[in-house]
């Protein structure tokens, strides 16, 4: 998780600890600490060991082109961009880039969208975004 927050009631902190709690393995990249949660925190994805292969990016938007060649030179072959209201909020430029390093993208959703028994919000953010056609397939 790029991005996972030291302070416990940032959005990224429950998220990392409702991944945790759930049984994920979970690495939290923060260039700022070496521990969140109890957990061994690395500063950029490419310090991570092993290796991994997937990260969900939880920064700023303005970071996502740059935190992409991270994933690039790390091999990272699946990013989740994190978001709420679908691909329109991702950049055509981070878009782009994945596109032609050959990563996969999940663009622009909420994680507790698709988690099993989430709570009543996030079950609801869910079945809006297939009402209104935006949920992905």
């Amino acid at each position: 998780m790029i991005g996972a927050s030291r302070n416990p009631k940032d959005f990224s902190a429950r998220l990392l600890a409702e991944f945790v709690n759930r049984g994920y393995a979970v690495v939290p990249v923060n260039p700022a600490t070496q521990e969140i949660s109890e957990l061994r925190s690395f500063a950029r994805v490419q310090d991570v060991q092993p290796p991994v292969r997937a990260a969900l990016v939880m920064t700023p938007r303005s970071l996502d082109v740059d935190i992409l060649r991270d994933c690039a030179e790390a091999n990272v072959r699946l990013v989740w961009l994190y978001g709420v209201s679908g691909p329109k909020e991702i950049s055509r430029q981070a878009l782009e880039f994945c596109e032609s390093q050959g990563i996969d993208v999940i663009a622009g959703y909420c994680p507790y969208m698709f988690l099993p028994k989430a709570a009543f919000f996030h079950r609801m953010h869910g079945a809006f975004a297939r009402v209104f056609g935006t949920y992905p397939h």
